[in-house]
């Protein structure tokens, strides 16, 4: 089938949310929800890490869904300190699940927006239950010292960072990693930042072998 995209507006827990859905050429073999950045500093769903993170789910075969969080551009509210924009993430996970309800799910985010993928996918009780197939963290920042949700995760855990992250060096992370339960794994992208400036392609490669 021919590529779809599509722009929509979903009913967020603060008023309406700006979402993008793309639907890959062949039949999907999942669905993913990608998060972006922190909103205070500019993070919107069209940041290049985030595209380039669900462009590379989309080749592997996954509907993609990106979302602006409550206050981002056509969004509806106002920033909510994480606590609103992992409440905004949920509920598209419920979309997802609704339109979607028979493929497994992935979660995905950048930055900020890795960690929201994380809490939502480390829940005791996820709203999508055991169809959370993996959460993918792409530039995890470590600068957060909370991490203690990841202690007892046994959901499938991906991190892919940047070699030269500033807010989530290759040191810190791989001390907290080698500390996280099974199952997970960890992909260093040789770049110049915590955006992998100069390694984007190779970032969307990697999340595409990921299949």
């Amino acid at each position: 089938m021919a590529r779809k995209i599509e722009s929509l507006f979903l009913d967020g827990p603060a008023g309406r949310l700006e979402a993008l859905l793309e639907e890959p050429e062949e039949l999907p073999v999942g669905a993913a929800l990608v998060c972006h950045p922190h909103p205070s500093h500019g993070g919107t769903m069209h940041n290049k890490v985030v595209y380039r993170l669900a462009r590379g789910l989309r080749r592997s075969g996954h509907v993609v869904l990106r979302f602006n969080y409550r206050g981002v551009n056509l969004s509806e509210g106002s920033y909510a300190h994480g606590e609103g924009e992992r409440e905004d993430a949920r509920m598209a996970i419920s979309f997802l699940n609704d339109r979607y309800p028979a493929l497994p799910l992935t979660l995905a985010g950048f930055s900020f927006g890795s960690r929201i993928a994380l809490e939502l996918g480390c829940e005791t009780n996820p709203s999508a239950g055991a169809r959370i197939r993996r959460a993918i963290a792409v530039g995890f920042p470590t600068v957060y010292k909370n991490w203690s949700f990841l202690d007892t995760c046994t959901t499938p855990r991906i991190f892919v960072q940047s070699t030269r992250d500033e807010f989530g060096p290759v040191a810190e992370l791989e001390s907290v990693y080698q500390a996280l339960p099974e199952p997970k794994q960890l992909f260093l992208v040789e770049a110049q930042d915590h955006f992998f400036a100069g390694a984007l392609e190779k970032l969307e490669e990697t999340i595409f072998l990921l299949g």
